[in-house]
Protein backbone atom coordinates (compact mmCIF):
# COMPACT_ATOMS: atom_id res chain seq x y z
CA UNK A 1 0.00 0.00 0.00
CA UNK A 2 1.35 3.75 -0.66
CA UNK A 3 2.01 5.41 2.56
CA UNK A 4 -0.23 8.18 2.72
CA UNK A 5 -0.13 12.08 4.20
CA UNK A 6 -2.80 12.80 6.54
CA UNK A 7 -2.88 16.61 7.25
CA UNK A 8 -5.23 17.36 9.85
CA UNK A 9 -7.57 20.95 9.45
CA UNK A 10 -5.13 23.13 11.52
CA UNK A 11 -1.94 22.09 9.28
CA UNK A 12 -3.65 22.73 6.46
CA UNK A 13 -1.88 25.01 3.95
CA UNK A 14 -3.80 28.72 4.33
CA UNK A 15 -5.03 27.77 7.99
CA UNK A 16 -3.65 30.83 10.84
CA UNK A 17 -0.77 30.25 12.41
CA UNK A 18 -1.58 31.95 15.89
CA UNK A 19 0.37 34.84 16.91
CA UNK A 20 0.84 35.84 20.23
CA UNK A 21 1.75 39.19 21.89
CA UNK A 22 4.47 39.80 24.15
CA UNK A 23 7.53 37.58 25.21
CA UNK A 24 6.83 34.45 27.74
CA UNK A 25 3.39 33.93 27.13
CA UNK A 26 3.11 29.88 26.99
CA UNK A 27 1.01 29.12 23.40
CA UNK A 28 -0.65 25.66 22.00
CA UNK A 29 -0.75 24.38 18.93
CA UNK A 30 -3.00 21.52 18.20
CA UNK A 31 -4.28 18.92 16.01
CA UNK A 32 -6.26 15.92 15.68
CA UNK A 33 -7.10 12.91 13.37
CA UNK A 34 -9.74 10.10 13.06
CA UNK A 35 -8.66 6.91 12.38
CA UNK A 36 -11.44 4.99 10.52
CA UNK A 37 -11.99 1.88 9.74
CA UNK A 38 -11.32 1.99 5.83
CA UNK A 39 -8.34 4.20 6.26
CA UNK A 40 -5.73 2.80 9.09
CA UNK A 41 -2.78 3.97 9.41
CA UNK A 42 0.01 1.88 7.40
CA UNK A 43 3.89 2.28 7.29
CA UNK A 44 5.30 5.35 6.49
CA UNK A 45 2.41 7.12 6.58
CA UNK A 46 3.02 10.83 7.63
CA UNK A 47 0.54 12.80 10.23
CA UNK A 48 0.58 16.57 9.98
CA UNK A 49 -0.46 17.30 13.29
CA UNK A 50 -0.26 21.46 13.55
CA UNK A 51 1.86 24.37 12.43
CA UNK A 52 3.94 26.73 14.97
CA UNK A 53 5.34 30.04 13.70
CA UNK A 54 8.22 31.40 12.97
CA UNK A 55 10.60 31.63 16.44
CA UNK A 56 8.45 29.40 18.38
CA UNK A 57 10.30 27.79 21.04
CA UNK A 58 9.03 24.79 21.74
CA UNK A 59 9.15 23.77 25.23
CA UNK A 60 6.71 20.54 25.44
CA UNK A 61 3.80 19.06 24.81
CA UNK A 62 1.51 15.40 23.79
CA UNK A 63 0.67 12.90 21.57
CA UNK A 64 -2.72 11.12 22.77
CA UNK A 65 -5.16 9.15 21.84
CA UNK A 66 -7.61 5.87 22.22
CA UNK A 67 -5.65 2.67 22.00
CA UNK A 68 -5.88 2.28 18.04
CA UNK A 69 -3.41 -1.20 18.04
CA UNK A 70 -5.19 -4.27 19.92
CA UNK A 71 -3.67 -7.75 20.50
CA UNK A 72 -0.25 -8.02 20.01
CA UNK A 73 0.71 -4.32 19.55
CA UNK A 74 3.42 -3.53 16.83
CA UNK A 75 2.21 -0.22 16.28
CA UNK A 76 5.76 2.66 16.02
CA UNK A 77 5.26 6.15 15.47
CA UNK A 78 8.16 8.60 15.83
CA UNK A 79 7.31 12.13 16.78
CA UNK A 80 9.38 15.22 14.72
CA UNK A 81 8.82 17.84 12.19
CA UNK A 82 9.32 18.71 8.69
CA UNK A 83 11.63 20.56 6.67
CA UNK A 84 10.84 24.68 6.96
CA UNK A 85 13.34 25.96 4.79
CA UNK A 86 15.64 27.75 7.14
CA UNK A 87 19.29 27.49 8.30
CA UNK A 88 18.82 27.50 12.38
CA UNK A 89 19.81 24.03 14.25
CA UNK A 90 16.76 22.93 13.95
CA UNK A 91 15.47 24.09 10.52
CA UNK A 92 15.64 20.56 8.80
CA UNK A 93 13.44 17.43 9.13
CA UNK A 94 13.69 15.40 12.01
CA UNK A 95 11.12 13.21 11.67
CA UNK A 96 11.81 11.26 15.27
CA UNK A 97 13.03 14.82 17.13
CA UNK A 98 10.26 14.91 19.49
CA UNK A 99 10.19 10.99 20.55
CA UNK A 100 10.90 7.45 19.03
CA UNK A 101 8.71 5.91 20.77
CA UNK A 102 8.95 2.60 19.69
CA UNK A 103 6.19 0.22 19.90
CA UNK A 104 3.01 1.70 21.39
CA UNK A 105 1.17 -0.46 23.19
CA UNK A 106 -1.74 1.58 24.87
CA UNK A 107 -1.55 -0.59 28.06
CA UNK A 108 -3.01 0.96 31.44
CA UNK A 109 -0.62 2.16 33.56
CA UNK A 110 -1.44 2.09 37.36
CA UNK A 111 -1.57 6.01 38.82
CA UNK A 112 -0.33 7.35 35.71
CA UNK A 113 -3.12 6.50 33.34
CA UNK A 114 -5.34 4.21 34.51
CA UNK A 115 -7.19 3.39 31.08
CA UNK A 116 -6.19 1.97 28.13
CA UNK A 117 -5.31 4.77 25.12
CA UNK A 118 -2.24 6.52 24.14
CA UNK A 119 -0.43 9.44 25.96
CA UNK A 120 2.99 10.37 25.31
CA UNK A 121 5.03 13.70 25.96
CA UNK A 122 7.08 15.15 23.69
CA UNK A 123 10.62 14.07 24.17
CA UNK A 124 13.87 13.51 21.91
CA UNK A 125 15.71 16.28 21.65
CA UNK A 126 13.80 18.62 24.58
CA UNK A 127 15.45 15.49 27.16
CA UNK A 128 19.24 16.30 25.53
CA UNK A 129 19.10 19.82 24.48
CA UNK A 130 16.05 21.47 26.26
CA UNK A 131 13.80 23.59 24.49
CA UNK A 132 14.30 24.47 20.80
CA UNK A 133 13.85 27.18 18.29
CA UNK A 134 12.24 27.45 15.03
CA UNK A 135 13.16 30.22 12.57
CA UNK A 136 10.36 29.74 10.27
CA UNK A 137 7.00 28.22 11.01
CA UNK A 138 7.11 24.51 11.08
CA UNK A 139 5.22 21.86 10.52
CA UNK A 140 4.72 19.49 13.28
CA UNK A 141 4.22 15.09 12.08
CA UNK A 142 4.44 11.79 13.28
CA UNK A 143 5.31 9.14 11.27
CA UNK A 144 4.48 5.40 10.86
CA UNK A 145 6.97 3.41 11.31
CA UNK A 146 5.19 0.16 11.88
CA UNK A 147 1.37 -0.26 11.24
CA UNK A 148 -0.61 -1.16 13.61
CA UNK A 149 -1.43 -5.43 14.11
CA UNK A 150 -4.88 -4.94 15.28
CA UNK A 151 -5.99 -2.08 12.93
CA UNK A 152 -8.19 -0.31 15.28
CA UNK A 153 -9.85 3.05 14.86
CA UNK A 154 -10.37 5.78 16.80
CA UNK A 155 -8.33 9.76 17.38
CA UNK A 156 -4.88 10.46 17.67
CA UNK A 157 -4.27 14.40 18.84
CA UNK A 158 -0.96 16.02 19.20
CA UNK A 159 -0.84 19.69 21.82
CA UNK A 160 2.80 21.50 21.65
CA UNK A 161 3.70 24.02 24.33
CA UNK A 162 5.50 26.93 22.59
CA UNK A 163 6.77 30.43 23.69
CA UNK A 164 7.23 33.17 21.15
CA UNK A 165 9.96 35.93 22.03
Amino acid sequence: MTAEVIITTRAAAGFPVFQGIGSGVVQAAYGVTEIASGNLLEANDIIKFCKVPAGATIIGGWIYGDDIDTGTETLDIDIGWAANGGTGTWDAVDTDGFGNLGTITGDAITDLKPVAGIIYPLQGLLLADGPITFTRETTITAIVNTAAAGGAVGTLSMVVFYLVD
